[in-house]
């Protein structure tokens, strides 16, 4: 989860380097570091723990720091305490092998304990160090190049790894490698990049490389060479990036959590016109076909966190019009248990980033079965986009903070898509519904943008319970599902402890939770539950909680419930998530603002979980 960046080029590199941890910072927080090299492979190390400013504090900025190559890092700490010690670079005995690393090296006391013997020391608590001087003890043994060294310590370690190398005898290259941790490589106009993720070379080139499973490259400011595990050359095309660079950057918002927020109508329009065509649902470029989906007999869906609160909704939605089984599984589970699949199933993989370690690692198992499988992902070219049979991009753009609000959003537009393609494709719902539920979707960016341009009753109501111990959240149906998602948005960027609950449960021991002034959120968007939800509200707040109401306009019964009631606009009852998650949203960023924290970076958290 951590971020990596590296640069070789006739510029200074320590500035561009700390450009693209900024823009990685998202990945690893805990602390920062870089190496930068000159012509005659002389190396500086600069180290800082804590937020990115402590490093360019410690560099001026990186003016202080001299050189035209260099590899950069932001930690999310795995092995180690947040130390200076500990954060990244790290470097060999004698500095001839200085290195950055995401990932997780699993079996680095192995390695450690066989190096000591071979007189290494080690200064550190991190896997990370045990690799570079593995690269080292490989490169010094074989005298056989960057390459080679570096394959033979690949062949060696058992995890996840994406690397970034630079060796003192090799002045102006930087060596790669890539096992089950996102990289990518860009070029342009002499000079080569590396980096986690796509908004860190974004405002550089749009033109990178995917680097696949085992491979590594060769970068130099004449450009990148790839191999294979045996050391052979390959070739590879590259991608170009479509994003717009200025999505990358706050744009004149406080906070980029408050930016994806508001950006969010344009995500759906976008993700909306790439798969409806002349008022039809085009799945062609999904790659799933009409025999495909009248032949599914079941689809199981699987994601972790806010993916996974989409495939929730997904399920309602799916099974109410399509009348397909659906089950929703949390990847961290799924990929240890017993799956029994049949042939005619559909897997679909939630995952914005592409790169969730326990979500690929289960699509990998479902491909060694044979079963199709469908990606929903926002990254082209991602591990999972990659690796499955079918893929439905979202199209949220770049995602900079940790709390998912656009990704998640657009996520949901794919799922009520496929269930609408779904339900018109097997003859569950007749051509005048499946035009009105389109006609309804297309609706959905403008009636986003309204809630978004009435947002200061929720500023005023989240201040006032920002310093709330515990909040719960109520839904039935669809509306828990609603829940999962605003429940998590406040837990993860408030601090706040929250708990989402299907309403009907709470008489089975939840309730008991409630005191006087404790505050519970009740969303009720559908009409058919409308009135029993009401009931649960009445019955915790007759124990003292106080309660605020979510619903659509027109049920207003529930202000003589409710002390504090928001509305969204009416839209067909499964589409309702898109509109009713806006709130609460709003409501988790201002909590956490009032409390003087920084929603991009909530503590202990990172935007993409690319290990266990």
């Amino acid at each position: 989860m951590c971020g990596i960046v590296g640069f070789t080029g006739k510029r200074q590199a320590a500035p561009i380097l700390l450009d693209g941890l900024a823009k990685l910072e998202y990945r690893g927080y805990d602390s920062a570091g870089m190496a930068v090299s000159d012509e005659n492979g002389k190396t500086e190390v600069v180290k800082a723990k804590g937020r990115l400013r402590a490093l360019e504090e410690k560099t001026d900025n990186g003016l202080a720091v001299k050189g035209c190559c260099g590899i950069g890092h932001t930690r999310w700490a795995t092995h180690g305490e947040p130390s200076e010690e500990n954060a990244h670079p790290h470097v060999s005995d004698d500095m001839s092998v200085v290195a950055v690393h995401n990932g997780i090296i699993e079996n680095y006391q192995e390695i450690k304990e066989k190096l000591r013997k071979k007189n290494y020391s080690f200064y550190s608590q991190t896997d990370t160090e045990a690799i570079v001087k593995l690269i080292d003890y490989y490169y010094k043994k074989y005298n056989a190049g960057p390459v080679d060294a570096i394959a033979k310590a690949m062949v060696r370690v058992r995890g996840s790894y994406a690397l970034a190398v630079m060796f003192k005898d090799y002045p102006g290259e930087i060596y790669a490698a890539r096992k089950d941790s996102p990289m990518i490589i860009g070029t342009e106009n002499g000079e080569s990049y590396l980096a986690s993720d796509v908004p860190a070379i974004l405002k550089h080139t749009r033109n990178v490389y995917y680097i696949g499973n085992l491979e590594m490259a060769r970068l130099s400011p004449e450009g990148v060479e790839f191999y294979n595990i045996d050391g052979d050359i390959i070739e590879k095309k590259y991608v170009e990036i479509i994003w717009d660079a200025e999505a990358a950057e706050k744009g004149g918002f406080a906070h980029f959590m408050l930016k994806e927020i508001h950006e969010q109508p344009k995500a759906v329009a976008d993700t909306l016109a790439s798969a409806v065509k002349d008022g039809r649902i085009d799945l062609s470029s999904v790659g799933l076909t009409d025999e495909d989906m009248k032949g599914i007999g079941q689809i199981i869906i699987v994601a972790c966190g806010s993916s996974y609160h989409v495939g929730m909704a997904a399920q309602y939605v799916i099974e109410d019009l399509a009348h397909i089984p659906v089950r929703v599984e949390l990847a961290s589970e799924f990929r240890y248990r017993t799956n029994l699949l049949k042939d005619n199933d559909l897997v679909v993989f939630i995952s914005q980033s592409g790169e969730t370690a326990d979500t690929l690692a289960a699509l990998r198992a479902v491909k060694e079965q044979g079963i199709n499988t469908l990606a929903i992902v926002n990254v082209v070219g991602s591990s999972i986009a990659r690796e499955a049979d079918n893929v439905f991009y979202t199209l949220a753009g770049p995602e900079i903070a940790v709390a998912t609000t656009k990704a998640y959003s657009t996520q949901l537009i794919v799922s009520y898509l496929l269930a609408v393609q779904l339900a018109m494709v097997r003859g569950e719902i007749d051509e005048e519904r499946y035009s009105s539920l389109i006609a309804e979707l297309m609706s959905l960016p403008e009636k986003m943008q309204k809630l978004l341009e009435n947002k200061e009753r929720i500023q005023w109501f989240a201040a006032k319970f920002a310093n709330a111990k515990d909040i719960f959240f109520i839904g039935r149906g669809i509306d828990y599902a609603i829940c999962l998602e605003g429940s998590l948005k406040l837990k993860e960027i408030s601090y706040i402890h929250s708990e989402a609950y299907a309403a009907g449960e709470l008489k089975h021991g939840t309730i008991s939770l409630i005191e006087e002034g404790t505050l519970v959120v009740g969303v009720l968007t559908q009409k058919e539950l409308f009135e029993k939800t009401i009931s649960n509200m009445v019955e915790v707040k007759s124990r003292g909680a106080y309660l605020m109401g979510l619903t659509t306009y027109g049920h207003y019964s529930l202000e003589d419930t409710a002390d504090f009631t928001v509305y969204v606009p009416q839209t067909d009852e499964h589409f309702a998530p898109s509109l009713a998650v806006i709130p609460l949203q709003l409501m988790s960023y201002y909590v956490s603002v009032a409390k003087g924290l920084d929603p991009d970076k909530p503590r202990n958290l990172a935007k993409s979980v690319t290990v266990e």
